[in-house]
């Protein structure tokens, strides 16, 4: 870790496991309330930084492997705009599952 202007610092590759001294590190920074933590170097972002933000956008559901029998003409019907099938499935499948949550909350 370096410091510098009193901020620490760490880089860490990925691939390589932390060591015991970033865990101990780590777990005092998770320790701490919330109100203890200095936050003066981190601006407040003005509200119309905001303005075009998106829930979610980086969310990616994890994929279960199932097998589905479906009739041969829809299947024909999903591969015919080529590559791509399944995902075109789960799309229309997605689609339909959140109108019908939104139905449901409304």
């Amino acid at each position: 870790m370096r410091k510098r202007n009193g901020t620490a610092r760490t880089r860490h590759a990925p691939e390589q496991p932390l060591t015991a001294k970033q865990k101990r590190e780590l777990a005092a920074l998770a320790a701490l309330p919330d109100a203890q933590i200095d936050t003066l170097d981190i601006p407040e972002l003005p509200p119309e930084a905001w303005k075009d933000a998106v829930r979610g956008r980086f969310y990616r559901p994890i994929k279960q492997s199932v097998s589905l029998r479906l009739d041969a003409d829809v299947v024909s019907w999903l591969k015919k705009p080529g590559k791509g099938y399944q995902t075109r499935a789960n799309h229309i499948l997605r689609e339909r599952m959140l109108n019908e949550l939104r139905k449901v909350r409304a």
